[in-house]
């Protein structure tokens, strides 16, 4: 029980982190100049920078809401891809890790959110029911 605990609060803290990291990434890439800039330095065009973002804030809220877990398979899936497309694009104009650590960093706390998230779902229900009523 108190291992199941455990997993729990540790999940909601590293997601909340992932989620305030991708949100504050979208905001950014919707309203600063520079963030603009390295979307163009990256060779991407202006309209994929706005999608890309509109899509982050999408997934945050999906992995924060009740929804099916299937779609919540999709938004992990979609952050994944992100961030390895991300790393991909930075390595592949020469950036050094000043440009491609965030990247790597949010990708941290992606992999340990989700671990945390299947160890959850991995949990029988009854086994979730009997530690809520203890």
């Amino acid at each position: 029980m108190l291992r199941d605990k455990g997993i729990r609060i540790g999940f909601w803290l590293v997601t909340a982190l992932f989620c305030l990291q991708i949100g504050f990434t979208a905001y950014a890439q919707l309203s600063l100049p520079q963030v603009s800039q390295a979307f163009t330095h990256l060779g991407f065009p202006d309209y994929f920078r706005v999608q890309l973002s509109w899509a982050k804030f999408l997934g945050v809220v999906v992995l924060l809401a009740p929804v099916p877990a299937r779609l919540k398979e999709w938004a992990y899936a979609g952050f994944a891809f992100n961030l390895v497309s991300a790393l991909i694009a930075h390595l592949a104009v020469g950036d050094g890790p000043e440009a491609w650590g965030f990247a790597a960093g949010t990708g941290v706390l992606w992999g340990l959110s989700y671990v945390l998230w299947r160890q959850l779902r991995a949990r029988p229900l009854s086994h979730s029911l009997e530690a809520a009523h203890a």
